[in-house]
């Protein structure tokens, strides 16, 4: 065999090794996320206030990665329908959940949960954070919080809030309502924010906390009373409304945040990758005003740094549930 004729056959070798051995990598060792579509479970029906920024999100994160991403609604179970998909997914980091603090306290709200949302998920980022809003049936004809507490403690039965789930954000203010002013109301949970609002506006439930992003809008139009925001100043995407202080309820503080999760055994750096895909599209929709428009505020945070703010937050609240007697559903 001449020279050249064996160079060509040991470059055709060796090519055909190189090749051999790429196709042998296992997807999840390449460069992540390497064309794959990376779906975000949001566990609430579409058009609520996690809904509307997970959308947000996928859309800034389509454009930095250079990847589809798409946002999948999976309602039901007090969130855990959709919370399970993810949990039992292929941890390779193209399935991840997006949610609020609710999926923080599942496992404090339900008897049994199908999961620990402390132990059963990797923290991947913490992307923002909001106060809450509480409305009214326009029915009702009290117009403070404190008039609100009076009158449930005439009438207790009479009153019923709703919340988009068991330990959401608005079902921890809730309590937190019913803890400072010693009423005791009716909480009924829904399959998300959407429902519960159409129930309120429509007279069949009286009250609901939740975010501000979806609540303001109804409150505008004059279908349901803006009765107060969890925080201690107003809101200046609603300035007319007062704060829980003001609308005789010291003391009312609850803010909603929202994050990022996915299955265990997703690697450290596809954790690493989503963390930093995650905080540019929260700074980009920052920078654009978009999330002011949401009354969300930006929070950048590592997944070590968000794991450990969860199971804070989570201790605080199985306190305050503990306070108030409250029994796993």
């Amino acid at each position: 065999m001449s020279l050249r004729r064996a160079l060509v056959a040991l470059t055709t070798v060796l090519t055909t090794t190189v090749a051999i051995l790429a196709a042998a990598v296992p997807a999840a060792a390449q460069a992540f996320p390497n064309g794959r579509t990376i779906k975000i479970v949001v566990p609430f029906a579409a058009g609520g206030g996690v809904d509307t920024l997970a959308r947000m999100l996928a859309e800034r994160m389509q454009a930095k990665l250079g990847t589809n991403v798409i946002v999948e609604n999976r309602a039901g179970a007090n969130g855990t329908i959709g919370g399970q998909s993810v949990q039992q997914s292929t941890p390779d980091g193209t399935t991840v959940l997006f949610s609020s603090n609710t999926h923080s306290m599942a496992k404090q709200v339900m008897l049994k949960p199908p999961y620990d949302p402390l132990t059963d998920f990797v923290s991947i980022a913490r992307v923002g954070e909001a106060p809450l809003l509480t409305v009214m049936s326009t029915k009702m004809p009290q117009k403070t919080l404190g008039e609100v507490a009076a009158a449930a403690k005439a009438n207790p039965d009479q009153w019923t809030a709703g919340t988009p789930a068991l330990g959401s954000p608005g079902h921890i203010a809730t309590i937190e309502f019913m803890r400072l002013t010693g009423t005791k109301l009716t909480v009924t949970p829904y399959r998300g924010t959407a429902p519960a609002l159409t129930d309120v506006a429509g007279g069949h439930i009286q009250l609901l906390t939740d975010a501000m992003v979806v609540l303001l809008p109804m409150a505008r139009d004059g279908k349901v009373k803006g009765m107060a925001i969890t925080s201690s100043k107003r809101s200046s995407l609603a300035p007319d409304i007062p704060t829980a202080a003001e609308s005789g309820v010291p003391g009312l503080e609850v803010i909603s945040w929202y994050g990022v999760w996915g299955p265990p055994g997703i690697p450290a750096d596809v954790v690493t990758t989503l963390n930093r895909a995650f905080a540019d599209a929260t700074r980009e929709l920052a920078e654009s005003g978009r999330l002011k428009e949401l009354g969300v505020d930006p929070v950048y945070e590592t997944p070590e740094g968000f794991a450990k703010f969860m199971a804070a937050d989570v201790a605080r609240n199985a306190e305050l549930l503990k306070s108030v007697g409250f029994e796993p559903q």
